[in-house]
């Protein structure tokens, strides 16, 4: 015998998760809020279709332009990482 939780009274009760917690509940009580909450639950959504995306062009770099006595440098992009 266990005391239920919601009408504190000692009876056979089950233990039921409620909320990630657990509760000793009668069945009485337990058929009772069964009713209650009967069509409370999750509703089933609606599924939404996006457009696709748009397709990404990439910026390319503008260089600025080289004055008659700035030095030019000359390298190699290493892609690795």
């Amino acid at each position: 015998m266990i005391t239920c939780d919601l009408c504190g009274e000692a009876k056979d009760c089950l233990q039921k998760e409620i909320d990630r917690r657990e509760y000793d509940i009668c069945p009485e009580c337990w058929n009772a809020m069964a009713q209650k909450l009967k069509g409370k639950g999750r509703r089933i959504r609606e599924t939404v279709f996006l457009p696709p995306p748009r397709p990404v062009q990439e910026a390319e770099e503008e260089e600025p332009p080289i004055g008659p006595g700035d030095p030019k440098i000359w390298g190699v992009l290493d892609a690795r990482h």
